[in-house]
């Protein structure tokens, strides 16, 4: 079953006479359960297209579609909406609210679906467990470690039972083990819940974790291959 799909999107930005053509006409299926890698260098289209997915941003022209619903048609309410309730993000740089705790932040995206006290509660509690943080509820950032606070913003973005979750550059600004603790994570969440991943990196190391790599450059998608071996 399709979670997303882009059909002939293009994605243009004008600055005074200067316009960028960031996305040239990208079509692109993701499956559930995927654990899929966009990759490219600085400008290839890659975080426009994550965008895009996200519903934080609308095509020039052509279509995203998530679950088989087309978003390009819904108005700036509806598409909050429709993200809300099913898309899961992680930043690179965390995006955590440093007055709350590790709990608070999990709960934020409930509390704003309208989820009850109690359900609340118990699902903010499941998802800090599920990243290895249940001792750490009660910190705030500041009191965190980098790898610490993307794990987190990991449970964050599982909180709402998302049929996708997006992270840009997720170990950007993470040590080497920090960055391989949290693909391991997410990998475990992958097969374990089901939930799929779209990641966008440049990190060789990210990218040997997934089991599809899509390439771009200059604003198209120029390699899309399947990873031998994994599933």
């Amino acid at each position: 079953m399709e979670v997303t799909k882009v059909i002939n999107a293009t994605r243009d930005f004008k600055i005074g006479e200067i316009e960028t053509h960031a996305l040239r006409g990208v079509n692109l299926s993701i499956e559930d359960g995927e654990f899929t890698a966009l990759v490219g260098p600085s400008g290839s289209g890659k975080t426009t297209l994550l965008q895009l997915i996200g519903l934080l941003d609308q095509p020039t022209s052509g279509q995203v579609f998530i679950n088989g619903q087309d978003a390009t048609r819904l108005s700036r309410n509806q598409r909050a909406d429709l993200r809300k309730g099913t898309i899961g993000f992680i930043f690179q740089f965390f995006a955590l609210i440093p007055t709350l705790t590790a709990y608070e932040n999990v709960e934020m995206p409930l509390l704003l679906n309208g989820t009850k006290p109690a359900e609340r509660k118990a699902r903010a509690n499941e998802v800090l467990k599920a990243v290895g943080l249940s001792d750490r509820a009660h910190h705030r950032p500041d009191q965190l470690s980098g790898g610490q606070q993307q794990r987190v913003a990991v449970a964050r973005a599982l909180s709402i039972n998302p049929k996708v979750i997006l992270a840009d550059e997720p170990t950007a600004n993470l040590d080497t083990e920090n960055g391989k603790q949290v693909m391991d994570i997410m990998q475990k969440l992958n097969k374990d819940t089901g939930v799929t991943f779209v990641f966008a990196t440049h990190d060789p190391r990210v990218i040997s974790y997934a089991n599809r790599v899509v390439t771009l450059q200059d604003g198209l998608i120029t390699k899309d291959s399947k990873v031998n071996g994994k599933s």
